[in-house]
C-alpha cells in the first residue's frame, strides 16, 4: 500500500485550518456553596459565565423571591440560547446568568406553603437590605483616580465598587447570598432582576437615569404595558444598588472635567403574575431578552428596530394603590390592563358574615397593572394598582412589603 505523503499534509493542514475557525467554547458554571450555614446543612448557587471577558456585562438573574417562578423558567429557556450562540461564537460581550438566584427561599415550607419572599430567620424580604456601596466608594475616591474621559472613569469606578463588593463581611446565610450575587452584578453594564407580581401585566422598574438608556427598547421587546421611575424606592434593593451609587458619585465628584456616565443600567423585570407559569410564554420573553441583548452589543446577531414607547414610563410615586376599606371578600369589578378614571368603581369588599357591601374607588386615572390573588382581604390591604401620572407619595417608602 501505497501513501500520499502530500496528500496527509494537506488534509491535515485542513483540519488544522478548520479546527482554528471554529469558535471557542466560552461557557463556565460556577457551583457555589454557600457560607454561614447551620451546622449538617448546604445550599449551593449555580452561576453560568459566558464570553472572554472582554466588552459589555450584562448580569441576569431569577428567583430573588423565590416563590417567583416565571423567572426561573424564562431564565433556563435563556440558558439554552445562550450555550447555542457561545456555540456559534456570537458572544461578544460578556453575560452571567443565575437561574436560581435564592437557594434558602427555595428551602422555606412552612405549614404547606411555600414562603420566598421572606428569609424566615429573620423576616426581611429578600430583595431588600442590599449592601449599598455607592457612599463607600466615593470615599475611596482620590484625587487623580478619575480624569476627563467618560469610558476611562467608568473602569475605574467599576473597579472600585467590585472591590467594595468583596470586601464586605457577612455573617449569616443570607447576607452571604446577597453579597455572592452583588459581588458578581455590580460591575455589570447592564442587570436585569427577573420578578413577578401577584397578579399583573409585563411591567418593569428603573430609574430616571436608566430609563433613557435603552430601557424603552427593552420594555417594547418585552410588550411592557407599564414602567415605573424612582430615584430611590426604598430598602435597598437589588437593582437600585447597582444602579444608584453612580448617581451618588456623579453628584460628589462628577462635572465637565470628570465626567461620571450611568454606569450601571438596571432593571427589574416582572414577567406578569405569579401563576403566568407556562413554557410558551417563558420561551417568547427568553427570546425578547436575547434580541436586547443583540440590540445592545452583547451578543452579535441582527435585530429589528422597535417602535419608541417612551409614553410607557410613570412615577413609581404616582401608583394608586387602592385598599381594602374592611376585611372581607374581594370582588373586581375591573381586569388587568383596563385603563379607568379616577372616581371609578373598580372594586368592592363584601363582608360574607353580614352581607355588607364596601365599594373602593379609583383615585388616579391609568392602567390597572396588578391585583392581588388572594380574595380574601384584610382592612387596608391592597387590592389593585393603577399606573397614574400624577405623583401621589411624596414621602416613605414607594415599594410595598
Amino acid at each position: 500500500m501505497q501513501f500520499c505523503y502530500c496528500a496527509i499534509v494537506k488534509a491535515l493542514d485542513k483540519g488544522v485550518e478548520a479546527a482554528s475557525n471554529m469558535p471557542i467554547m466560552t461557557h463556565q458554571t460556577d457551583i457555589i456553596t454557600l457560607p454561614h450555614g447551620r451546622p449538617g446543612t448546604a445550599r449551593r448557587l449555580a452561576i453560568h459565565h459566558f464570553g472572554t471577558g472582554q466588552g459589555p456585562k450584562a448580569y441576569i438573574q431569577a428567583g430573588l423571591h423565590a416563590g417567583e417562578l416565571p423567572g426561573m423558567v424564562v431564565a433556563w429557556h435563556l440558558l439554552d440560547h445562550l450555550i447555542r450562540l457561545d456555540g456559534e461564537g456570537r458572544i461578544k460581550g460578556q453575560v452571567v446568568l443565575v437561574p436560581m438566584a435564592n437557594p434558602i427561599g427555595l428551602d422555606q415550607v412552612l405549614l404547606g406553603g411555600h414562603v420566598g419572599r421572606f428569609d424566615l430567620a429573620s423576616g426581611v424580604n429578600f430583595n431588600r437590605a442590599f449592601a449599598d456601596l455607592g457612599d463607600r466608594v466615593a470615599d475611596c475616591l482620590h484625587p487623580g483616580d478619575l480624569g476627563c474621559d467618560a469610558d476611562t472613569n467608568r473602569r475605574v469606578i467599576q473597579r472600585a465598587l467590585a472591590s467594595a463588593a468583596a470586601s464586605l463581611q457577612p455573617r449569616t446565610e443570607v447576607d452571604a447570598l446577597r453579597k455572592l450575587l452583588l459581588t458578581h452584578a455590580i460591575d455589570a453594564d447592564h442587570v436585569l432582576d427577573l420578578h413577578c407580581d401577584s397578579e399583573a401585566v409585563m411591567h418593569l422598574y428603573t430609574t430616571p437615569a436608566c430609563w433613557p438608556l435603552g430601557v424603552a427598547d427593552l420594555a417594547a421587546r418585552l410588550d411592557a404595558k407599564a414602567v415605573f421611575l424612582a430615584d430611590q424606592s426604598g430598602g435597598e434593593p437589588f437593582d437600585e444598588v447597582c444602579s444608584t451609587p453612580w448617581d451618588r458619585l456623579r453628584a460628589r465628584h462628577g462635572g465637565p472635567d470628570m465626567p461620571i456616565p450611568v454606569g450601571c443600567s438596571a432593571v427589574t423585570v416582572e414577567l406578569r403574575g405569579e401563576a403566568d407559569v407556562a413554557d410558551g410564554l417563558a420561551a417568547a420573553d427568553a427570546a425578547a431578552l436575547v434580541d436586547h441583548l443583540c440590540w445592545r452589543g452583547i451578543i452579535d446577531a441582527p435585530v429589528p428596530v422597535m417602535p419608541d414607547r417612551a409614553d410607557l414610563a410613570t412615577p413609581l410615586a404616582g401608583v394608586d394603590r387602592v385598599r381594602a376599606p374592611v376585611g372581607g371578600v374581594a370582588l373586581y369589578h375591573v381586569d388587568l390592563g383596563t385603563r379607568v378614571r379616577a372616581g371609578d368603581h373598580v372594586a368592592t369588599i363584601l363582608d360574607p358574615a353580614s352581607g355588607d357591601r364596601h365599594a373602593c374607588h379609583a383615585t388616579a386615572d391609568g392602567l390597572v397593572w396588578s391585583r392581588t390573588q388572594s380574595r380574601y382581604a384584610g382592612p387596608n390591604d391592597i387590592l389593585l394598582c393603577i399606573a397614574g401620572r400624577e405623583v401621589l407619595v411624596t414621602s416613605g417608602p414607594l415599594l410595598t412589603a
